[in-house]
């Protein structure tokens, strides 16, 4: 396997994948490139392709499916679905690798491409996404190597090994007496509502949003990270008096979740809802958790009876540690959520599914989820502030110098994370571009205010 120093350039090769702007940055041509040089990297016979419903997503799997075939490797059609839903069919069924054509929940104008090798393991920019982009590099103007033998498409249905898979991760049991709001987004989410339906038996009643496959995102951004594109499911779970309400992302690779009274529960706390989940029948488990999240996400997985490990940010890296340690299960604040028995692989259908089972046991003793949520509410965070700068590496160093004495850890696990008594922060560099994120959190809102304002001093000088 060859090895390629160069640096990963600004452009549609990424680090965790390849994206960008269609037709200007990605397009057929380079879908086709892309399509034999990963075929030549890794040497692979098979490639699951799904795609989501990007209006270029059809046009740019035919020139990817092109490549890979002229390559010599055969396409696993498996049409449109959710990025979990390729991760599935790579693993399950022992497939060489896959790419998934998606931006996830990048805007209408782009378009992307994920890659996995066997295990649906992802390829990432230490991880082979440079010698892909290396050998795409090398060939594009049309040298491509011949292949012996060109490959051919084979169409794929997984719907029902699919859900099956689900319902596992039920314990057998479907949902039950519950009333659920659920935000599609006019994305993928429509196809895993299909499969929530198939999973719950008559007493569940839904209020579906935005169910209607549309690749220009005509009511908002399948972004559930930003609040606005909450609010409608918000609005909706008040005025039906729902349980809860839910929202994909584009690819349905995360969820966001809002309580009974419309308010967005953050990642780090869902993680904390279904570490308890897990728990309950799996005690002396590991969990991981990224390490922006709040203190009680750790003391929540203790008191649930796991062990809490913290964990650098980005799928990569959260999935390798999982693999690695045999984790049950692993939370990130971006809101992917990772599971041992899903193939070590993140989706937000799961997390919703586990968000469900345990907040219906909880609806059927009298509490409601405002009521699990709201205990965890105790710290006071200020989510993260990102600042471009001319030298990220100084002003960690300074950070590292001037802002750890007395600290009872300091972590560079990713960036640097610093714990006091009273406080924690963290700053790491974007993968991407030359900024600095920083996240404070503190015992009260007084001290998170003045630490925070302490360092982005230093950070923005």
């Amino acid at each position: 396997m060859m090895i390629y120093e160069g640096v990963l350039e600004m452009s549609v090769f990424r680090a965790y994948d390849i994206r960008g702007v269609y037709p200007t940055e990605i397009n057929e041509d380079i879908a086709y490139g892309v399509g034999r040089a990963f075929v030549l990297f890794l040497k692979c016979k098979t490639v699951v392709i799904g795609r989501d419903m990007r209006l270029s997503s059809d046009s740019i799997f035919e020139a990817l499916a092109r490549g890979i075939t002229d390559q010599g490797a055969d396409v696993i059609d498996i049409g449109l679905c959710s990025t979990p839903m390729d991760y599935f069919t790579i693993a399950k069924y022992g497939y060489d690798s896959g790419i998934m054509i998606t931006a996830s929940h990048n805007p209408k104008e782009y378009n992307g491409l994920k890659l996995s090798r066997a295990k649906a393991i992802p390829i990432g920019g230490d991880s082979g996404m440079k010698d892909v982009e290396a050998l795409y590099n090398k060939h594009k103007g049309g040298s491509w190597p011949d292949a012996e033998n060109k490959g051919t498409i084979i169409k794929k249905d997984i719907e029902d090994d699919y859900v099956a898979h689900l319902l596992d991760f039920m314990g057998g049991k479907k949902l039950s007496n519950m009333k659920i709001a659920v935000d599609a987004a006019n994305a993928t989410g429509v196809i895993e509502f299909e499969h929530m339906k198939k999973l719950s038996d008559d007493t569940v009643e839904y209020i579906p949003l935005y169910m209607e496959i549309d690749g220009t995102f005509p009511n908002h951004e399948a972004n559930p990270l930003k609040e606005e594109n909450m609010k409608d499911v918000a609005k909706a779970v008040v005025d039906n008096k729902a349980h809860i309400g839910l929202a994909f992302d584009g690819d349905c690779d995360r969820a966001g979740f809002v309580d009974e009274d419309g308010k967005v529960v953050s990642a780090d706390f869902i993680t904390a809802l279904i570490a308890r989940q897990f728990l309950l029948e799996k005690k002396g488990e590991k969990v991981l958790y990224d390490l922006r999240c709040s203190w009680v996400t750790k003391e929540e997985i203790e008191k649930a009876g796991g062990i809490p490990m913290m964990c650098k940010v980005g799928h990569a890296f959260i999935k390798r540690q999982l693999r690695d340690e045999n984790a049950v299960f692993g939370g990130e604040l971006a809101g992917h959520f990772y599971f041992r028995d899903n193939f070590f692989t993140d989706s937000g259908i799961i997390a919703i599914l586990q968000m469900l089972k345990y907040v219906s046991s909880a609806i059927k003793g009298g509490t409601t989820v405002s009521q699990l949520v709201d205990p965890m509410r105790k710290y006071f965070c200020t989510g993260e502030i990102n600042t471009k700068v001319k030298d990220p590496d100084a002003i960690l160093k300074d950070l590292e110098d001037n802002f750890t004495e007395g600290a009872s850890l300091v972590s560079h696990l990713d960036g640097i994370k610093v714990e006091f008594d009273d406080y924690w922060y963290n700053v790491r560099k974007s993968n991407t571009e030359p900024v600095l994120r920083l996240i404070v959190e503190g015992r009260t809102k007084e001290v998170m205010e003045q630490r925070r304002d302490e360092l982005l001093n230093v950070i923005r000088g």
